[in-house]
């Protein structure tokens, strides 16, 4: 919410490399641990769990292109591809919460 505005908006993307390089020691971790705990989940509530199974899987997608397409080749040129794909992640996270709110 701060970062990638500020980002864009100085078409420089130092700071945004040097947010991810500190995030990802956090995030990779958690998101190997969000998919295993998330395929062990059994529940009368299928339908809820598939829902947070595809967002899962998107934000595995996401992620994964990220890593390896975007970053490696992040220019002031291509910042835009980088916001294309933290912003559909954001959406993504926060329908998490609202998907987890609706177990209860």
């Amino acid at each position: 919410m701060t970062v990638l505005p500020r980002v864009l908006k100085e078409k420089s993307p130092t700071e945004l490399l040097r947010f991810e390089s500190g995030f990802e020691k956090i995030g990779v971790p958690a998101l190997i641990i969000q998919v295993i705990t998330g395929v062990w989940l059994e529940n009368p509530l299928s339908c809820l769990i598939m829902v947070k199974l595809g967002l899962l899987l998107l934000t595995v997608v996401f992620a994964l292109d990220t890593r390896l397409r975007v970053i490696p080749n992040l220019t002031e040129q291509n910042l835009l591809s980088l916001a294309y794909h933290i912003i559909p992640v954001t959406l993504i996270s926060v329908l998490f919460v609202v998907v987890g709110v609706s177990f209860r």
